[in-house]
């Protein structure tokens, strides 16, 4: 059976509402990120990181995530960790949400104008198109659920932005929903 019909289906059954602590009217962090080097970044869509999204002690974690994110139109596509290298997506929006253990990331290129920061089960960082990422370090338990914005797929860049990817990021579509909250929630108006 597809995985993706799974997770559509829990999504529309409202599974895994109840096992999620963020209300209505919290605030994520925010780090605006300028080019650092080869790595682009982006200027003008903050990187925001929605701490202690999900309610201890929840059972599956990882599908928990999975239904939180596919019912506000993002699209689960991977169970995994975080590359250890520096790099970033051209084609796509990414969510990083944190189903168990505990990593320190790079976020937006080499020291030292990366920011480090440290990630735990239940957290959910939302990375514009662009946005250097990288694991320092994890913990052995250490799972991520990567998903993106509807329509949007991945790719893998370790090197400067060409002309054709830098016009693609500056011209990416904005997701309609917040991955977190919804159609109402923080990134519909911090990324506007």
């Amino acid at each position: 059976m597809d995985r993706r019909f799974v997770t559509q289906a829990i999504a529309a059954l409202g599974i895994g509402q109840a096992h999620t602590l963020w209300a209505a009217g919290r605030e994520p962090e925010t780090l605006l990120l300028k080019r650092n080097g080869w790595m682009p970044n982006n200027e003008h869509l903050p990187v925001l990181l929605y701490r202690s999204v999900l309610a201890p002690g929840v059972s599956d974690p990882a599908s928990v995530l999975e239904s939180l994110l596919s019912k506000n139109a993002w699209q689960p596509q991977w169970r995994n960790g975080v590359y250890p290298f520096h790099h970033y997506h051209s084609t796509a929006h990414e969510v990083l949400g944190f189903a168990s253990g505990e990593a320190k990331l790079m976020l937006g290129g080499e020291a030292p104008s990366g920011q480090e920061l440290t990630v735990r089960a239940g957290d959910v960082a939302v990375l514009p198109c662009g946005t250097g990422h990288c694991r320092l370090s994890a913990s052995a338990d250490f799972l991520v659920i990567g998903a993106y914005a509807l329509n949007q797929n991945w790719d893998l860049c370790r090197a400067a932005p060409d002309a054709i990817a830098a016009e693609r990021m500056r011209t990416l579509p904005f997701p309609n929903q917040d991955p977190v909250v919804g159609p109402k929630g923080p990134l519909t108006r911090l990324w506007r």
